[in-house]
């Protein structure tokens, strides 16, 4: 008698043949697939060959260990997790329980037994996702080969079924695709398919590898191959226990290329190993004339570049598109209209690690305010089999505004001082132009005068400043009293601008000569300052005092007393004449 073993979840109903059979190494069990045409462990066989016969106790313990070994085999396939193999038990516990307890014949039983064997196999491929690959290899027979540009080429794959269940209707294909990075070969047909009716289930990898099919594949490796090892992927359809599959399986090979030379490598500088495509950089620009500004046409030079070190870029075109400026939908426009009306430019090509220039000409809205603004270069190009690659650049142009400012006229107050005194200057500055006036500053110099200065500060435009300066007589007016006066301003580059405006003002020397000894006194009779001497000297100090007060008054005053006295002198020249005549 053979030992018992007890099944974890507590077997219903299991006859003494059943213990003994759970008993034995599952291996035992591999051609188990009916309980037809076995032998029991006494040695004694079971009469089949009446399936109306009602069954045994020894016919239920077959069956159990059939159940149980199909059960095992699922969980080493699949590698079911806890909760999956919970309910692969229900399934194996009720099947042997209505075994157990139930009267039928050997042929419902075996019907029950392939019933439920469905139900398992059910119970593991909904619950756990499985890739083929697990048990869908490729064998060890396999050998990497070599392939030349341009040069044709049979692929052998080797496929072996490392699983114990057959599998059905077996459809494998490559997955080719038309870039060379990816696909070594020319795609010189639609598909690739191949079949195979059915790989037999194995317990052993010899009999795997015996079994083993292949499918051979004629490829013809394309003219701009890169060297290296390219991965070829094959997807395998197939149907077990009368199921299809939802997902092929995938099996990977590699294949080893030779190029031409300057085709690139995979896996050489990692650029084409990754799929990385060929990009194209701006790397600067200038315009003519250097400074651009508004209403102005310049022509615009881009630098751009090719970074790739192996592969050319071709069929360039060039998209330039300026930002659309604007408050509202319906006031919008872009800052900068090509003059050929055309914003496009077709390159043909540029070579590895190469820069080119695309040139056009464009102009600027006069409209548009002092600052910097965007011009987008969509670039569109072909590399190799790459077709239709994008990439985008910006530069920012910046676009001056004109500076403009008048003055008002001036007011000079008064228009004549002598030396030491001081004239009042007033005027306004008017920003006329479309840009701030930054740091808005006002000197005012000539030799008559001493140099003055206003600080008038920022003016937007149309704003308006206010001057108001004092300034002192330095020396006698030599010229015609041209005063200059600067006006200077920053832009926001901080570039100084200076303009000069002129203003007239006289300065005159002041004359105190014989003043009072001669003039003054002169008109003062003799008489007056001999009976009044103390009261002369009091009349002449007061009108000093007055003549200097009135500042400008001294000199139109000191004219006329000398003109006076000149008209005296020449009297008395003409009475001596008249008297030595006679």
């Amino acid at each position: 008698m053979c030992k018992r073993q007890v099944w974890k979840r507590g077997l219903l109903g299991l006859g003494l043949a059943a213990m003994c059979f759970l008993a034995k190494p599952a291996g035992m069990y591999a051609d188990a697939t009916s309980i037809s045409g076995n032998t029991l462990p006494d040695g004694s066989s079971i009469k089949t060959d009446n399936p109306d016969r009602i069954i045994n106790d020894d016919d239920r313990g077959e069956a159990d260990a059939d159940l149980l070994y199909y059960m095992q085999s699922l969980e080493v396939r699949y590698r079911l997790d806890e909760k999956v193999m919970e309910n692969l038990h229900k399934v194996f516990d009720s099947a042997v329980y209505y075994i157990a307890n139930t009267e039928m014949t050997v042929g419902e039983l075996e019907a029950y037994v392939a019933s439920t064997k469905g139900s398992m196999e059910s119970t593991a491929v909904a619950n756990v996702t499985v890739t083929t690959s697990e048990f869908l290899q490729v064998g060890d027979n396999w050998a990497t080969p070599t392939v030349s540009y341009g040069q044709s080429v049979s692929i052998v794959l080797p496929i072996i079924n490392f699983g114990t269940e057959e599998l059905n209707d077996l459809i494998i294909e490559p997955e080719t695709s038309t870039i060379v990075t990816e696909w070594p070969f020319v795609p010189d047909k639609t598909g690739y398919l191949q079949t195979e009716p059915y790989i037999p289930g194995n317990t052993t990898y010899e009999a795997a590898m015996q079994n083993r099919r292949e499918f051979t594949f004629h490829f013809t490796a394309r003219e701009d191959v890169m060297s290296g090892y390219y991965p070829l992927k094959f997807r395998v359809w197939y149907t077990k226990s009368g199921i299809r599959c939802e997902e092929p399986a995938e099996v990977t090979v590699y294949v080893r290329t030779v190029g031409r030379p300057g085709s690139g490598t995979i896996g050489g500088s990692g650029e084409e190993s990754s799929g990385a495509k060929p990009r194209i950089i701006v790397t600067g620009f200038e315009t003519n004339p250097s400074q651009v500004f508004a209403g102005d046409t310049f022509t615009l030079n881009i630098h751009v570049k090719n970074t790739s070190k192996e592969l050319a870029v071709t069929n360039l075109l060039f998209d330039l598109q300026a930002a659309v400026e604007g408050e509202d939908k319906t006031n919008t426009y872009v800052a900068f209209l090509p003059t050929s009306g055309s914003s496009s430019i077709y390159m043909d090509k540029i070579s590895p690690d190469t820069d080119a220039v695309i040139e056009i000409e464009m102009t600027a809205k006069a409209d548009l305010a002092q600052k910097p603004y965007v011009l987008d270069v969509n670039m569109k190009y072909d590399a190799g089999s790459m077709f239709d690659l994008t990439d985008k650049a910006s530069v920012s142009i910046p676009i001056n505004q004109e500076s403009r400012f008048d003055i008002s006229t001036p007011e000079v107050v008064p228009d004549s001082i002598t030396v030491g005194s001081q004239s009042n200057i007033m005027f306004s500055i008017y920003n006329t132009g479309k840009t701030t006036l930054y740091n808005v500053q006002v000197k005012m110099y000539a030799d008559s005068i001493q140099e003055s200065t206003a600080f008038v500060g920022n003016l937007q435009s149309g704003a308006t400043g206010n001057v108001d300066v004092m300034v002192t007589g330095a020396a006698a007016t030599m010229d015609d009293g041209t005063i200059n006066v600067d006006i200077s301003y920053e832009d926001n580059a901080g570039n100084v601008t200076t303009e000069t405006r002129t203003i007239t003002l006289y300065v005159t020397e002041e004359y105190f000569e014989d003043f009072v000894s001669d003039d003054i006194m002169m008109d003062m009779g003799e008489g007056e300052m001999e009976e009044g001497s103390g009261k002369g000297k009091i009349i002449a100090i007061v009108v000093v005092a007055l003549l200097i007060a009135s500042g400008g008054g001294i000199f139109a005053f000191v004219k006329i007393r000398k003109k006076k006295k000149e008209a005296a002198l020449l009297a008395d020249d003409l009475l001596s004449i008249d008297e030595d005549k006679n």
